[in-house]
């Protein structure tokens, strides 16, 4: 079921203390798979791919809540299935990473482990699919862009040298997910999708252009009001409000 990343980030908040974000992105030549693929929360992210089970995505990132290892709670989610062999599973969390490509997954399959990343697809052109993914990421890690921006940016990547291979199914779909440690909110660029179209990255891209033009214009208005009236309450929360 195509390619994806996941990625962890150390940053500073705005009181300038240290915090953590992780991420999760993926594009396939099938509708709605951001219901499917991408789990992420504070402590870390997974994707689920291949013969996909959702649970292994789903309960993998309650057992890093939990306190385990991403590697020991993603093989042990493997070890307890049956189909481990036509399942990919990866991900990241505070201190590590963990990959798996099963010997049964359709070809070409594979993945990639970076210091504070993983990558794995299925079904691809090639190779060059989950290298150029991996390679637009390292090329920006910890960047200035929004991390939403530059998973985005990989996609693309790996989109652009081939991507799924199979060009017969003109609906795909693609999505992001990203969470971070400490108290700042989840903006509204954190959490996008594509469930179904032929242009997948493209269309996730201008999700996320749209939701960060919706989200200035909030914050704008909520400025305005403040300058109006002294006495509100300024510090309202505007990513709260629908």
């Amino acid at each position: 079921m195509t390619f994806s990343i996941c990625v962890r980030e150390e940053y500073e908040d705005g009181d300038g203390d240290e915090q953590l974000r992780f991420g999760v992105a993926v594009t396939t030549r099938l509708p709605g798979v951001g219901t499917l693929c991408p789990f992420a929360s504070e402590n870390g992210a997974v994707a689920t791919q291949s013969l996909v089970n959702v649970e292994l995505g789903r309960r993998g990132v309650e057992y890093v809540d939990d306190g385990l290892a991403v590697e020991d709670a993603l093989q042990s989610l493997l070890n307890a299935d049956e189909d481990s062999e036509q399942r990919q599973l990866h991900g990241v969390d505070a201190e590590g990473t963990f990959a798996f490509s099963g010997e049964a997954c359709n070809g070409w399959y594979g993945h990639v482990e970076g210091e504070n990343y993983t990558v794995a697809g299925n079904l691809l052109v090639g190779e060059e699919v989950v290298e150029a993914t991996a390679e637009a990421y390292e090329s920006d890690a910890n960047g200035d862009a929004p991390l939403a921006e530059r998973l985005i940016d990989a996609l693309e990547a790996g989109h652009e040298v081939g991507g799924d291979k199979r060009e017969e199914l003109p609906v795909q779909s693609a999505a992001l997910l990203v969470k971070r440690t400490g108290t700042e909110p989840d903006g509204f660029t954190d959490d996008l999708r594509v469930d179904a179209t032929e242009t997948p990255v493209a269309d996730l891209r201008t999700t996320y252009e749209e939701a960060k033009r919706g989200y200035e214009i909030v914050l704008e208005r909520h400025e305005e009001d403040a300058e109006d009236d002294p006495e509100s309450d300024s510090s309202a929360d505007a990513t709260g409000e629908e």
